[in-house]
């Protein structure tokens, strides 16, 4: 979503990631990392209608009955179109055949191609045509959704308070958190809506990044969201009224399922590390992730927005290889390269 997009959402204010912000969305990540279940995320769209409307700074994924499954079957974001599709584990169909009227015949292609190259359908061809079944029914794998929105400085809101209340409002996910290292007084909790809960981030004073180490004092518990029912979602605030859409349960239900998909194939270690002398990343083992700490700086950076040749600390150097994939696949039940199932045939045409 761009700048422009989220100033006409909500007011004039533009909502930028510091470089604090990002640090300390990165030591947050990794504390939830080691500390619950699941799989976390960062950076991920949540809203319906309006897609892009609403980014989430971090989604934690709790496991569902099947989580056991769909860690076998992909390591990719399944594309929602190929789930939604009429391809199922049995028969082959016609890939053309098994995608809705309102799916444009590019999208469905798309899907069915990219599908097909993750390992989630399998393809044959007969007569010229290509035919596609699932290697193995989707499953139910994932089970509450919680949005966490970091504001380390209360002192600059920005769009937060918009913010949480569209999250209320269209209920997508299960729960919604606020995350700051500020010292919340009455006021604040005030000015946010009852259900979104509140979480104190400690990182402690050391001046390397100590993510295992962090401490949360839950201020205030959130209340569960309906999200099995229709929500609603402010899209356009114009003087004296609020554009909305009125979403219903169903289209909630798929966003869900999208989101956790992006979430389950994207996870959190999203940045680069710099190319830079002055970078040492941190120890995994000791910070539960490799964080590209900056010794010029004395904190986490961006490689993206502050490492560079205008920097005063930026040495030139090759950067050190890390695998963060492979790093996930260690701390977290993701697996890079599932075997993925086996099948065996029942039939001419049928597999089971």
């Amino acid at each position: 979503m761009t700048e422009r997009q989220i100033q006409q959402l909500f007011s004039s204010a533009p909502l930028t990631v510091t470089v604090s912000e990002f640090a300390f969305e990165l030591e947050v990540c990794a504390h939830l990392e080691a500390d619950r279940p699941g799989l976390i995320a960062r950076q991920l769209g949540a809203s319906v209608a309006d897609p892009g409307g609403r980014i989430l700074d971090v989604i934690c994924v709790d496991p569902g009955p099947a989580f056991e499954k769909r860690l076998a079957l992909t390591s990719e974001t399944i594309p929602d179109a190929a789930i939604a599709s009429n391809v199922g584990p049995g028969r082959a169909r016609y890939w053309k055949r098994a995608f809705p009227d309102e799916c444009h015949p590019k999208q469905a292609r798309r899907a069915m191609e990219r599908a097909c190259e993750i390992g989630f359908f399998e393809r044959e061809r007969r007569n010229g045509r290509t035919y596609v079944r699932q290697v193995a029914r989707y499953p139910d794998w994932y089970g509450r959704l919680v949005g966490i929105e970091n504001k380390p400085d209360l002192g600059r809101p920005g769009d937060l308070e918009a913010q949480l209340r569209t999250d209320v409002s269209l209920a997508l996910v299960d729960e919604v958190i606020l995350a700051t290292e500020s010292y919340v007084t009455r006021a604040h909790l005030n000015r946010i809506p009852d259900e979104v809960g509140v979480w104190r981030v400690h990182r402690g004073e050391s001046d390397s990044p100590q993510p295992l180490e962090v401490d949360i004092d839950v201020i205030r518990e959130p209340t569960p969201l309906p999200t099995d029912e229709p929500g609603i979602e402010p899209l356009e605030s114009h003087p004296g009224r609020t554009e909305i859409a009125v979403v219903d349960a169903g289209a909630k239900a798929r966003a869900r399922r999208r989101l956790a998909e992006r979430a389950y194939g994207k996870g959190w270690r999203t940045y680069d590390l710099p190319a830079c002398g002055a970078c040492s990343p941190t120890d995994p083992n000791e910070t539960g992730a490799t964080l590209p700490y900056c010794q010029w700086a004395g904190e986490i950076v961006d490689a993206g927005s502050r490492c560079g040749p205008s920097c005063p600390g930026y040495d030139d150097a090759d950067g050190e290889p890390v695998d963060l994939e492979a790093e996930r696949t260690t701390q977290t039940p993701w697996r890079a390269n599932p075997a993925g199932r086996q099948r065996r045939q029942s039939g001419l045409d049928q597999f089971e």
